[in-house]
């Protein structure tokens, strides 16, 4: 039985999702625990938007299929905007029992530059957040 019912994985729709996905699956095959997949898409112009919809949608059609093979059902749910803002809003509004995420491994140089969801989140959220090193 896992100790979790609810949790939520934080797709980038980039190789490190192979890590948190994995593990994700091995949590929730050892019991009845419902799993939402959710991606921000994040754009700057309309052209932009559509070429990430169908992009993130590909990708996340493709994780559904990845939990289904493994006799666990997924969720996708995409939001809008900056990913730190809407996730921590998400996140908060839900009752999620975990929040599981890959990290890119990033040293700090590298974050300050490319900023860092995950050091966001554990900040501004109280759910306990899974980070799987990508």
């Amino acid at each position: 039985m896992s100790p979790f019912s609810n949790i939520l994985v934080l797709l980038d729709c980039s190789s490190v999702d192979d890590a948190v996905v994995n593990e994700v699956i091995r949590i929730a095959s050892c019991g009845n625990v419902r799993i939402t997949l959710v991606h921000v898409v994040h754009s700057h112009t309309l052209d932009q938007d559509r070429a990430l919809r169908e992009k993130s949608g590909e990708c996340m059609s493709e994780r559904v299929r990845q939990f289904a093979a493994s006799s666990v059902k997924a969720e996708p749910v995409f939001l809008s905007g900056e990913p730190e803002t809407e996730l921590t809003r998400y996140i908060n509004a839900g009752t999620y029992d975990l929040v599981a995420m890959a990290t890119h491994g990033h040293k700090l140089f590298q974050d300050v530059l490319l900023g860092s969801v995950s050091d966001y989140l554990k900040h501004t959220v109280s759910v306990p957040l899974l980070m799987v090193r990508g």
